[in-house]
């Protein structure tokens, strides 16, 4: 953070150093096969940090080891000739010519003609900069840097539990026939090309196709209805989408061809599933008739801001906001997988995800640039099959979302003598809670640390973040991203104090930060209306209510419009949720602040899925008193609503604005009204 990572975290006291070193040591027990239920290893976990003082910070509960020495991080840190992780981010943010020069020889980025500048500011406008200025590159090039019999993907499904494996080779002959059919069939440099599919084989050979025959993806999630497909491939100007018949996931049938009919989307390429063989419309093409008999392709050469994938946002209101990525985006990607995922050419990558979302993007170009293995599951990520599935490829660096952690643990679908290979998590998508990542490093032993990761679509991956180089503690971060800066500031404008909460910004520029919107007004969106920072930085703003803790971590508090003001205090959703739900009977939660008829004073209202029936009023008295015992007597529970499930976008993230808009009667069209609302 400016002003912050530099300093680094100070001495812990005695009593917290004695505190991590014990628990190193009931850690060492529980690996020798004592304490084995989580259960016991929670309550000492608790006992053991109890009273531990905020000067001092988390509790440390995973310390480098043998990672460290062989890790990217270290290698560039010997490189550069520092010791430190404050030293290199310093270094990161403040050359970032020298950075970014470093990253791109690092990944082995194939440039086809080399930039006269790695960062040109010649027009004065920092939040317009032109990155690698003059270069010409196609980035699926470097995608294909390994040996061509190195695995590249490992597939299975629910019908086909066994692995399948596909070669760095074989996967661009793949490729390459895509690319070559859709030349041959007349697509033009710079049109669009939808992909509306589960994540597959097919889904990533259509994504690098479509990118290096110089035409752009319009990425769409494959949960969403006919009227969002239609939508997006109206924003994206996608003159044709591929799709597959049908897909089985979690016991039935989604049936997407059908829904791109539906939405009168023209020129549909579909992939056979075998499930169901429908006949195709006049116009539609069949996947295997796209295929050119020709499987070699000469990249088509672009600039460094030509776009290659029109990526939304999960916004729930109104339209939401089509990002371009561009062939300097996955770069971002990639670095961020290198560094702080540490990805090395012989591991293999899991991270449950679609082509919607912009960690399916980021999960193809972070271990394909890597030279390492995408390990693919077709089917529900929240079932016995997928945790067998990552036991069975031997996926070392799985990533999750906190929700489908709280599912593993519920359904206790995991079996930790097959996790032996996994050496790192990931986590991102919503916040986490401490409990549940504690639980999910104990199915390593503790030997696996999470990496959480937070960042956005708009930046092409993370802005906080952690690293093998340094301690973890469950459900923090450890450090900006490197080649990011970022500033808190709270209401005032202030920089945040440790201790306290506030808002994230951006400190331009860096690879990866969008320069364009295609449906908004780029600069009204990041930059109009925000304060300088500390040192006269102009500012970008993302929206995070971020922590600042003690030692160097931060805590994530949800979304900074994931707030709201309750008898004139400000308080996070998430702090309200994480309340409700230490409650035996609720599974899941989301707190809203309603106002009536859109003004005045806002109103708390808290939607809940249960664990075990109870009266509702009887529940209500019980959570209004935690809520205000555990965060102000003055928070007021306007309303208790039980719901079968909670609406959640296609990454997971819970759509408050959609519970919002239900209970005041503003629904969007095809809503589900629940209990009544």
């Amino acid at each position: 953070m400016s002003g912050q990572q530099s300093s680094g975290p100070w001495a812990l006291s005695e009593v917290a150093t004695a505190q991590d070193r014990t628990w190193q040591d009931y850690v060492r027990k529980v690996r020798d096969g004592k304490d084995s239920s989580f259960a016991e290893q929670w309550a000492n976990f608790e006992r053991i940090f109890a009273g531990r003082q905020a000067v001092d910070g988390p509790p440390l509960v995973w310390q480098p080891n043998s990672q460290v020495e062989r890790s990217n991080l270290r290698a560039l840190m010997r490189e550069i000739g520092v010791n430190s992780y404050p030293e290199i981010h310093r270094w990161s943010v403040t050359d970032r010519v020298a950075f970014w020069s470093r990253t791109v020889e690092r990944l082995g980025i194939v440039l086809t003609s080399p930039p006269e500048h790695v960062l040109d500011l010649s027009d004065g406008d920092i939040k317009d900069p032109r990155w690698f200025a003059g270069a010409e590159l196609n980035i699926v090039d470097s995608c294909f840097t390994a040996r061509p019999d190195q695995p590249a993907v490992i597939s299975a499904s629910e019908e086909e539990s066994a692995g399948a494996v596909t070669t760095y080779g074989a996967l661009e002959r793949l490729v390459n026939q895509i690319a070559n059919g859709l030349l041959e069939r007349g697509w033009r440099r710079s049109e669009a090309v939808a992909l509306y599919m589960p994540m597959t084989l097919e889904c990533v050979a259509c994504y690098l196709a479509v990118i290096r025959a110089g035409l752009r993806v319009v990425s769409i999630a494959d949960s969403f209805s006919p009227e969002e497909v239609a939508r997006r491939c109206e924003i994206g100007k996608a003159r044709a989408i591929v799709t597959v018949d049908s897909y089985q996931r979690a016991g039935g049938t989604i049936d997407l061809y059908a829904r791109v009919r539906q939405a009168g989307v023209a020129n549909a390429i579909v992939i056979s599933t075998g499930t169901k063989n429908p006949m195709l419309r006049d116009g539609d093409l069949s996947f295997d008739d796209l295929l050119s008999s020709r499987d070699t392709f000469e990249s088509i050469t672009c600039v460094p801001q030509d776009p290659i994938n029109i990526l939304f946002s999960s916004g729930t209101t109104g339209s939401p906001k089509a990002i371009p990525w561009t062939h300097l985006t996955p770069i971002k990607s990639a670095m961020d997988g290198h560094f702080h995922q540490d990805i090395h050419s012989e591991d293999v990558v899991a991270w449950p995800t679609n082509i919607g979302w912009m960690m399916g993007p980021w999960l193809i170009f972070a271990t394909l640039i890597n030279d390492a293995t995408m390990a693919l599951f077709e089917g529900a990520p929240h079932s016995k099959a997928f945790t067998r599935f990552v036991g069975e490829v031997g996926v070392t660096i799985l990533g999750v979302v906190p929700s489908l952690v709280r599912a593993w643990r519920a359904g206790d679908l995991i079996d930790q003598n097959n996790w032996s290979r996994v050496r790192l998590f990931s986590s991102t998508g919503e916040p986490s809670n401490r409990e549940d990542s504690l639980w999910l490093m104990s199915c390593t032993g503790y030997e696996a640390p999470i990496i959480e990761y937070l960042g956005g679509t708009e930046i092409g991956g993370g802005h906080l973040t952690g690293t093998v180089v340094q301690p973890a503690s469950p459900s923090t971060f450890t450090t900006p991203a490197l080649g990011v800066d970022v500033v808190l500031l709270d209401q005032a404008g202030e920089t945040v104090k440790i201790g306290s909460t506030g808002e994230l910004f951006l400190v331009p520029p860096s690879i990866g930060l969008s320069q364009r919107l295609l449906n908004r007004d780029h600069e009204q969106v990041y930059y109009a209306g925000c304060p300088r920072g500390p040192h006269g930085e102009v500012l970008r703003r993302h929206g995070d209510d971020i922590g600042r803790l003690a030692q160097g971590f931060f805590k994530a508090h949800g979304r900074a419009d994931d707030t709201m003001n309750l008898g004139g205090i400000k308080v996070s959703s998430v702090e309200i949720e994480r309340v409700v739900e230490r409650h035996e009977a609720v599974y899941d939660a989301a707190a809203v602040g309603v106002q009536d008829k859109g003004e005045g004073p806002e109103r708390l209202v808290v939607f809940v899925t249960l664990r075990k029936n109870v009266a509702r009023e009887q529940l209500r008295q019980e959570l209004q008193t935690r809520i205000g015992a555990e965060l102000n007597p003055l928070f007021r529970l306007h309303d208790l609503v039980t719901v079968e499930a909670l609406p959640r976008t296609a990454s997971n993230k819970l759509m408050r604005r959609e519970l919002r808009a239900r209970y005041t009667g503003n629904r969007s069209p095809g809503a589900v009204i629940v209990d009544g609302i």
